[in-house]
């Protein structure tokens, strides 16, 4: 995920919202002087998230909030980013549709997610039936859930997808890329 992470993250520029940001591990991604706003619905991760902000140098600031209500003004954002968190939110069109609000005209939204295996396949028919479960231990993740056809009928101007295997198959295949608004 590094050479991806670098190769979609470290070109991005201005205000930059983190949907999901945990305890910050895109902060050594992104270029010194952008300013990172992480999105967190877990308040016991902020403490974290600002500890790793300190330590990569770059100002950062963690909001508790959750991403199909984002409490930004529209147009206010330069780029949003997403990574492993779409499948785990209760309404992920209406994550995109506030995504694209408050990003800025010709603003980039980038995303590396992990996604459903193709329709039919052995792996599918394995992630359908453990969602119950893993959506209990995983903080609701949808193994089964088919982001790349979300972001695809959006409302972005572009998409650009590159669809990618991961070593751990349960959480596989991934997508990685960009949505331009």
């Amino acid at each position: 995920m590094e050479g991806r992470k670098v190769a979609l993250l470290s070109g991005l520029t201005g205000t930059v919202m983190d949907l999901g940001s945990g305890t910050g591990p895109n902060l050594r991604y992104l270029r010194p002087d952008v300013t990172l706003v992480g999105l967190e619905p877990n308040p016991f991760m902020h403490r974290y998230f600002s500890q790793e902000a300190e330590a990569t140098g770059r100002p950062a600031v963690q909001v508790q909030g959750l991403a199909q209500d984002l409490p930004f003004p529209d147009g206010s954002i330069d780029a949003v980013v997403a990574s492993l968190v779409l499948c785990s939110v209760p309404d992920v069109d209406q994550t995109l549709a506030e995504v694209f609000r408050v990003l800025k005209p010709g603003g980039s939204f980038v995303f590396v997610e992990h996604v459903a295996a193709p329709e039919g396949s052995w792996l599918r028919r394995f992630q359908k039936g453990l969602r119950p479960l893993w959506g209990k231990i995983g903080d609701g993740c949808q193994l089964d859930r088919p982001t790349g056809d979300h972001l695809l009928r959006a409302g972005f101007f572009e998409v650009n997808i590159e669809r990618f295997s991961a070593p751990v198959p349960l959480v596989s295949p991934h997508i990685a890329g960009t949505a331009i608004k």
